[in-house]
């Protein structure tokens, strides 16, 4: 078979045969390649066939076992396959060896992940992330991509005009990861920075499995206009929107890259400052898709990721999405036992968006703390901005100074200093009931 360039299979798509090995006893073939059937669609694949195998353990040669593989090279021959994607990791030796039995191109789930990425890339920052995932996914398989090296038999002669082009390409892919290395940490620094400049304003980050619903949740509650698309990784790079709750309180709230099963580690190290958000969130709203027959296997496998990301500490709501179209509601009973913490809405519909609302608000009203402030009569900003971040509970006027009794999260505290500097704050523990309202309670002098 003949198989087509580059420029022929940037306008037909490739056809494709999905691959996939299962341990005994895990009854999910199907559920597995149904998602990498998800991601090869996003990829721009047609999907023609899928081959899955139970198998204990994995064969050296061609990762499945030899009789499967040839079962597949007959399959790949007679659909005229143009791309046989594996749901596991492959070794050179394995893409070389599937290659020429099934004379076809073969990738691994990590190659198919990265080749999204990359295709899915807009900003400057999401573009580096990726390039240097996909080094440093190349550059310890670049011995095994050299196959024109095998002709040389034995030691002798080895060292030829391969051998050297070998190492310098191992020379400029290693300068170059050190090169994006360089510049993602620079960026790294920018975005912390930049968190700690948009303090006090506290933020929400939305989390989840790859198409969970995150960027319809994200226009429902912000008008944001962002890209939904039913593709795995429609978002790449965090988008930061403010979200104003019931009440006038602003918040900044967060989107951010989708997880998934499998996710190369390379792609999530690469991806530390996209995630910058999440990790200094003040709350994570984890979103979970019970459209989905595998949403306690997606939960499990994003907790694992923000566990691996710093995250474990942030506070974090679990929003059941999609309940309009719920595929089991034994696995919503699950959830909700599991995470008491949690909030079932539909962000496509707007049921119970209210219910995510009032959830915030009284999450983030559990760190307020009482603060007596005083200020110079002719500053007005300051009574405005305690009105709009906070419950001003009491407030006196005098000649000299000016003095509010207010509920405030500590974190507003810095932006009111930031705003007056000549402003003078001091904790207050009432000894009796406060006033339960900002705007019945008030006192003038």
């Amino acid at each position: 078979m003949v198989r087509p360039n580059r420029k022929q299979l940037s306008v037909a798509k490739e056809r494709a045969i999905l691959v996939g090995l299962v341990p005994p006893g895990e009854d999910w073939k199907e559920e597995l390649l149904n998602e990498l059937a998800s991601l090869a669609r996003t990829a721009g694949a047609v999907v023609v066939d899928k081959v899955p195998q139970v198998r204990s353990r994995i064969d050296p040669a061609y990762y499945i076992g030899k009789g499967k593989a040839a079962e597949l090279a007959q399959k790949a021959r007679a659909a005229d396959v143009d791309t046989v994607i594996f749901d596991n990791d492959l070794s050179p030796a394995q893409v070389r060896n599937l290659e020429q039995l099934t004379q076809a191109k073969v990738i691994d789930r990590s190659e198919l992940i990265l080749d999204i990425f990359s295709t899915h890339a807009r900003t400057r920052q999401a573009k580096i992330q990726v390039e240097l995932a996909q080094l440093e996914y190349t550059l310890p398989r670049l011995r095994g991509m050299w196959t024109h090296l095998s002709r040389f038999e034995g030691g002798i002669g080895t060292r030829g005009p391969g051998e050297q082009q070998l190492e310098v390409d191992r020379r400029i892919a290693s300068r170059r990861i050190n090169e994006l290395k360089k510049r993602l940490k620079k960026i790294e620094r920018r975005k912390v920075s930049e968190v700690t400049k948009r303090s006090p304003e506290l933020s929400v980050s939305l989390v989840g499995y790859t198409n969970a619903g995150k960027s319809t949740l994200m226009n429902a509650l912000t008008d944001a206009g962002m890209l939904v698309e039913d593709k795995l990784f429609a978002t790449l790079d965090t988008r930061t929107r403010r979200w104003v709750l019931p009440g006038g309180k602003k918040v900044l709230l967060s989107d951010t890259v989708g997880f998934i099963r499998g996710l190369p580690h390379h792609l999530i190290a690469a991806f530390r400052a996209t995630l910058e958000e999440a990790r200094n969130a003040d709350i994570l709203l984890h979103i979970a898709d019970l459209g989905s027959r595998q949403v306690l296997h997606q939960v499990a496998i994003v907790e694992e990721v923000l566990k691996n990301l710093g995250c474990k500490d942030v506070p974090t709501i679990l929003v059941l999405n999609k309940v309009d179209i719920m595929a089991d509601p034994v696995d919503l009973e699950i959830l909700k036992r599991k995470y008491p913490e949690n909030v079932v809405i539909s962000a496509l519909t707007g049921e119970r968006l209210e219910d995510l609302r009032e959830r915030i608000i009284d999450y983030l009203e559990r760190g307020w703390q009482h603060f007596r402030i005083f200020c110079t009569p002719d500053d007005g900003r300051v009574l405005a901005y305690l009105y709009e971040n906070g419950e001003v509970l009491s407030k006196s006027f005098g000649n000299e100074e000016n003095e509010f009794l207010v509920r405030l999260h500590p974190d507003y505290v810095v932006g009111l200093k930031r705003l007056n500097g000549s402003v003078r704050v001091n904790e207050w523990v009432p000894s009796g009931p406060s006033p339960s309202s900002p705007r019945s309670a008030e006192q003038s002098g």
